[in-house]
């Protein structure tokens, strides 16, 4: 497990390069671009689609527990913003400090300290927040409720949307962006891929998946804590096939089905943590590059 929590320590430092800063920037701005775009022509009919959606589920549900998702969606946020806070000041200063593995273990104290601060904070003040969001579906100029929670939805689905052509962009470049890793952690090479087409396949497939399952379990995002459950196994079940055939494609001449799922608790892991980067937007675009980084490190290292 040490090798995974290493490679997750890579992942984070490499992200903050302008190496891997250039990329982010770039296909970041298009692929907001190119959404922000879709959502001003095809408005109109997303919120229709939202509309459709929000009645499958029971009108006390929308009122009530719209409002909830919402504020547990803000909780996350407010603990991913806390710890990538701490260690964008304090990262390098810990590193320098402690050992590897301490550091691995401090990186999960810090993250379970920033969960528990700020369930306290909701357990006070959870339903002044709830109150807030409430408040807020009503005050947005919207007929009713249900149309404040359509606009989000709009806005959920446009988010996603983002998140999977990252995605796409990420595979596409993960030659030349892991090229520069090895370099600076191995002294190998990296394989040139001999069917990147196989990768894209992955992440349609998997993007078919997640627009279907994300459809059929659409009511559980309105169930406080259950919501941010389900879907971080959609966002996991989004990126970890693509991610984890490109790293091994670019540490092995040939990829084995079998060593992928010899190792699927570190493709979860990485996937996981990858994962939490989509609560928070802006770091959102850094999750599939964070997520190619630590896998391909991971397989790497298991070469040595």
């Amino acid at each position: 497990m040490n090798r995974v929590f290493n490679s997750v320590i890579v992942g984070f430092k490499e992200i903050l390069t302008w190496h891997t800063i250039k990329y982010v920037l770039l296909s970041g701005i298009l692929v907001v671009a190119l959404w922000v775009v879709i959502g001003f022509i095809a408005w109109d009919g997303i919120i229709n689609v939202s509309s459709h959606i929000i009645e499958l589920v029971p009108f006390a549900m929308v009122r009530s527990n719209g409002a909830w998702m919402l504020s547990s969606f803000l909780w996350l946020q407010m603990v991913l913003l806390t710890f990538a806070l701490v260690y964008a000041f304090f990262g390098n200063i810990i590193l320098r400090s402690v050992s590897q593995d301490r550091y691995s273990a401090i990186s999960i104290f810090t993250i379970l300290v920033s969960a528990i601060f700020w369930a306290v904070v909701w357990y006070f003040e959870g339903d002044y927040i709830y109150s807030q969001f409430l408040r807020l579906l009503t005050w947005l100029p919207f007929e009713t409720v249900e149309k404040g929670v359509a606009f989000l939805i709009a806005f959920y689905i446009i988010y996603n949307g983002i998140i999977v052509t990252m995605l796409f962009i990420t595979s596409l470049f993960s030659e030349p962006l892991v090229t520069v890793i090895e370099k600076k952690h191995f002294k190998g090479r990296v394989i040139v891929r001999d069917n990147i087409f196989r990768s894209i396949g992955y992440t349609i497939r998997d993007s078919v998946i997640f627009l279907i399952v994300s459809i059929l379990a659409f009511p559980l995002l309105f169930i406080p804590v259950v919501n941010i459950f389900v879907q971080v196994l959609l966002w996991i079940w989004l990126i970890k096939d693509t991610i984890s055939y490109d790293a091994l494609s670019l540490t092995r001449e040939k990829v084995d089905g079998g060593e992928l799922k010899q190792h699927r608790v570190a493709v979860w892991f990485i996937s996981f943590i990858a994962a939490l980067f989509n609560f928070v937007p802006l770091l959102n675009l850094f999750s599939p590059y964070f997520g190619e980084i630590a896998m391909f490190h991971y397989f790497k290292s298991l070469q040595k």
